[in-house]
């Protein structure tokens, strides 16, 4: 089987989490800046096989759309654009940034690592991925 890919976009930073090759276990992959997301795809799908993009969907309380919503719009049609061959999933993620910083503070990170933003990009998209494979 082949590994599903979450992606917390952001402005600046995205973060990235796959699962395992049997669509098991979701883990922390890494946090490329947003400009460098395309090269680094196209680089790891040269060496795993990915079978589907899960794209974190802002969205606010009310369900309704964010300021970050076009963003994520925009790179749902950059990866679709770049790698027609793999389908793109956008999904609620709603909460995912508070929950990487309780699951930072839960597992004894010091003050200083929490600050660490792009350690936060990567726990959200985990959480994510992991949600994803829950209700799947």
């Amino acid at each position: 089987m082949a590994r599903i890919l979450a992606i917390d976009y952001g402005k600046k930073r995205t973060g990235l989490a796959v699962t395992d090759p049997l669509q098991l276990i979701a883990t922390g992959l890494t946090t490329v800046a947003t400009h460098d997301l395309i090269p680094y795809l196209k680089k790891y799908l040269v060496q795993e096989q990915v079978e589907l993009f899960l794209i974190g969907e802002p969205k606010n309380l009310d369900g309704g759309a964010t300021d970050a919503t076009a963003l994520v719009t925009e790179c749902v049609r950059i990866l679709q654009k770049n790698f027609p061959q793999v389908p793109v999933k956008k999904v609620d993620e709603r909460f995912t940034s508070k929950m990487a910083f309780q699951t930072m503070i839960d597992s004894g990170l010091k003050k200083k690592d929490r600050q660490n933003k792009a350690l936060v990009d990567e726990i959200s998209a985990t959480i994510i991925l992991q949600e994803y494979l829950q209700n799947k």
